[in-house]
């Protein structure tokens, strides 16, 4: 009883210290930013391990933020003759408290008191500092604001950050044992394309704040490719699905791409999915040639000088044919047809993918039961693909192959890892790239 009532008071140190700097961001006039501080002290009272991780690295920030504070009020006060000297004192004091603070929330007491979820605690809190930080590092470079908070309410961008971390542990969280990765994916998936297309519906109603750039683009994968290539401008999306694909290998079309959700919804509702070799046929040949077909027709519309209007109906046209194969075919067959032998950017994915170094590996001792068959949408594992150790190019990295193995036979594989902890980061990743996506991906 005694050692709690300690370790409670204790606590006071690292919420005086994050009040403060919550107090100093709303002199600075970033409201955003000082609810967030002010909301890690409320996290305090949880006792999640994560969180005196968070509180850690918070501090540690902290503590930049107050030596670089002190360093301009000094020379602000020394460029006009002002004594300094006392100010010099109390900064001194507030970095003290910040260091005591720190020390504090890195000791045993603190480690012990913490205990709450420590099993994923790292990857947790691993989750949120990802997400925050990619999202203050897309804010601070674009050259208007990408966050719907700072579209709305000035100052307040850094509250939105904080959020979509939150969400991200969250998520990530649920999503960490095998069995939680395949309940949730499809659903955070679906959130995400309906948030996509919710934003572009109230774009398309007047409200030019819920679009990319106030200006509508059309949202079919294919133009991510073709657009570019129209336009001759217009590569955010590009980078953005590059980089994606770097990271995640081509979990881009199983976790982030805003039509792939539909597909998967359609063939959910169809039959237990069954390897075909037609569909094994067209994941190349289907998709190169309409590839082929979205990059020449954008550039000879482009040489032809078509209006821009005359080029969305093209893509109209695209995109529609996609969707009746998902409600028509992927929903009869309950495989995705769309994902798997029509998208161009399924084929750019899954070709690109293979620079990545992430992959799903079957191990020699795999008993053969099939399991994993009648849980693969992407026409990427039979009894072939099981001898060779590997799921054929449409695999896209969902991970319902993982938790169909009972006998932890199958997983993801990354040099140096081991299954368990490649599969970890592997969740940081995408999940951390799914919040960030509900952030900034929109049309």
């Amino acid at each position: 009883m005694k050692t709690a009532t300690t370790n409670r008071y204790l606590l006071i140190f690292p919420a005086l210290a994050l009040l403060l700097l919550s107090a100093h961001a709303l002199r600075q006039g970033d409201y955003g930013l000082s609810i967030s501080f002010a909301a890690l002290v409320g996290l305090l009272l949880t006792r999640q391990a994560w969180v005196r991780m968070l509180v850690v690295a918070a501090l540690v920030w902290g503590g930049y933020i107050w030596a670089n504070a002190t360093v301009e009020f000094i020379s602000f006060r020394q460029a006009f003759g002002a004594p300094w000297q006392r100010l010099a004192s109390i900064m001194a004091g507030v970095i003290l408290l910040d260091g005591l603070a720190l020390a504090v929330m890195l000791g045993n007491r603190m480690r012990t008191y913490f205990h709450a979820g420590a099993q994923w605690a790292v990857p947790r809190a691993v989750l949120f500092m990802l997400t925050a930080s990619g999202l203050a590092m897309i804010r601070s470079m674009t050259p208007f604001p990408m966050l719907l908070a700072d579209r709305y309410l000035i100052g307040w961008g850094w509250l939105e950050i904080f959020g979509l971390a939150l969400y991200a542990q969250w998520i990530g969280n649920l999503m960490l044992s095998p069995k939680g990765h395949r309940k949730y994916r499809p659903r955070i998936w679906e959130f995400f394309s309906v948030l996509f297309f919710l934003q572009l519906g109230l774009g398309l109603l007047g409200m030019d704040r819920m679009l990319m750039t106030g200006s509508l683009h059309l949202p079919v994968p294919a133009l991510i490719a073709a657009g570019p290539v129209f336009r001759g401008s217009g590569f955010f999306m590009l980078i953005l699905f590059g980089v994606t694909v770097m990271l995640v290998g081509s979990a881009w079309c199983s976790h982030l791409c805003y039509i792939g959700a539909w597909d998967d919804a359609m063939s959910s509702i169809g039959p237990r999915p069954a390897h075909s070799s037609v569909i094994g046929r067209l994941s190349m040949i289907g998709r190169g040639a309409t590839l082929l077909l979205v990059l020449i027709t954008a550039w000879i519309l482009r040489w032809a000088g078509v209006p821009g209007i005359t080029a969305v109906w093209f893509g109209v046209a695209f995109g529609l044919a996609g969707v009746g194969i998902m409600a028509f075919i992927s929903r009869k067959s309950g495989m995705m047809v769309h994902c798997t032998a029509y998208c161009p950017m399924g084929l750019v994915g899954n070709l690109f993918g293979r620079i990545s170094p992430w992959r799903i590996r079957i191990d020699a001792d795999c008993t053969r039961c099939g399991a994993c068959y009648s849980k693969c949408r992407y026409n990427a594992l039979d009894e072939h693909r099981m001898e060779l150790g590997s799921p054929a190019l449409s695999c896209t990295l969902c991970g319902d192959c993982v938790s169909a193995c009972a006998h932890q036979q199958i997983g993801y594989a990354f040099p140096g890892l081991s299954k368990e902890t490649a599969r970890t980061v592997f969740i940081v990743l995408v999940v951390s790239l799914h919040a960030i996506f509900v952030g900034v991906a929109r049309m």
